[in-house]
């Protein structure tokens, strides 16, 4: 019986040395130790490890994706005369060179064939020069003038009746019938058409018009994204299709959004295409065809590089036959020194040039008035 519990009193204490022994490990597990006196305050992470200071936000934050800044293009009233010191290289041929022959005391048969020869320079052409030095001749003889201010006056009215001013030079790009007019600009490679289209888009939106562009030049690649760069500094839309796909559905639907959203003007950029590629000629005709379905095309503009001289006269003739050109966008006038191809153009060709480039900033494309551009090129201090 002691035996029992001896035995029994041994198994309780090792029992309660077990407990004594795991409840003290168990603890240490859950917790970690104190520090320092009797807080149960938790120890901060080591500065190392530290979890950073969040930055203080602004009240309001701006947005994601700016809007595009819609600019507003100067208006083209006037803005011949004020580009016109970029003739000034016209001015050298048309301008001073003549004015200082035909100031001469005595206009013999060597002065007036220099005379022919700086005007067929000038690119205003044989037959045209002929008429304009036959008039001349007659003035000088009959009214027997010799002042520089006498001389310039008759050399001016000459040239602007060289320039036809009775031709109508406006734009038709109010809608009517219910639906946009429709501008068709067509042009060589190389000639800078996209970026002349673009600029055409700035006049409109200068004078008052609402645009749509479509980018019907489908093969170059950058034709498309070049052109609706453009129309969003003027907040028009861009009508679009894929690359390579076909211009005259690109076309047709420019004019049937155009339709849809109420602008006045929708202005449809074609392919740059060489004149005497039948094939490519063939497919702007059927592009106008296409968006004729809409209805007539009002305007088809013709971008001519007046540094092409009388080579644009032929790229003229061919277009014209093709799509019937209403009006000639002359561009590069500031660098050549062939001003007369304006001339030119309308002597051949009886288009009247409706605008034209002086520059490469985005409003250096002016309506073409022929008393302002006369006077640009005769300057004031002749």
């Amino acid at each position: 019986m002691e035996y029992v519990v001896a035995s029994l009193i041994l198994l309780a204490v090792l029992v309660v040395g077990a407990i004594g022994l795991v409840v003290p490990r168990l603890r240490r597990r859950e917790l970690p130790p104190p520090t320092g006196g009797s807080t149960t305050t938790l120890e901060r992470p080591p500065a190392e490890v530290a979890e950073p200071t969040l930055p203080t936000l602004p009240d309001e934050l701006p947005p994601l994706v700016q809007a595009p800044t819609i600019e507003r293009p100067e208006p083209t009233a006037g803005r011949l005369v004020r580009l016109r010191a970029r003739l000034s290289r016209s001015q050298s041929l048309l301008g001073k060179g003549l004015l200082s022959v035909l100031s001469r005391d005595h206009l013999d048969e060597d002065a007036w064939e220099e005379i022919e020869d700086s005007l067929i320079s000038a690119d205003v052409g044989v037959e045209a020069t002929q008429a304009l030095v036959a008039r001349l001749r007659e003035r000088v003889r009959v009214l027997g003038t010799r002042t520089v201010a006498e001389v310039r006056e008759q050399l001016a009215e000459e040239l602007v009746a060289a320039l036809e001013p009775g031709m109508d030079r406006s734009l038709r790009t109010a809608p009517h019938d219910g639906r946009p007019a429709v501008v068709l600009v067509v042009g060589v490679n190389g000639a800078g058409k996209t970026t002349t289209c673009g600029k055409v888009a700035r006049v409109l939106i200068a004078d008052g018009r609402t645009v749509l562009l479509g980018a019907a030049d489908t093969f170059r690649a950058a034709a498309a994204e070049q052109l609706a760069t453009w129309g969003e500094r003027v907040g028009a839309e861009t009508v679009r299709g894929p690359e390579g796909g076909d211009p005259a559905s690109v076309a047709f639907d420019a004019v049937r959004r155009g339709i849809d959203t109420g602008v006045d003007t929708v202005l449809i950029d074609t392919a740059g295409r060489l004149q005497n590629k039948v094939g490519l000629m063939d497919e702007l005709g059927k592009v106008k065809r296409v968006v004729e379905k809409h209805g007539p095309v009002d305007e088809t503009l013709l971008i001519l590089d007046a540094t092409t001289g009388q080579n644009g006269l032929e790229q003229a003739r061919v277009f014209t036959d093709v799509v019937d050109v209403t009006g000639v966008v002359l561009t590069k006038l500031d660098g050549t020194a062939k001003g007369g191809i304006v001339i030119a153009v309308q002597n051949k060709l009886g288009i009247p040039v409706k605008l034209v480039g002086l520059g490469e900033g985005p409003d250096d494309l002016a309506p073409f008035e022929p008393a302002a551009f006369v006077e640009a090129l005769l300057g004031t201090d002749a």
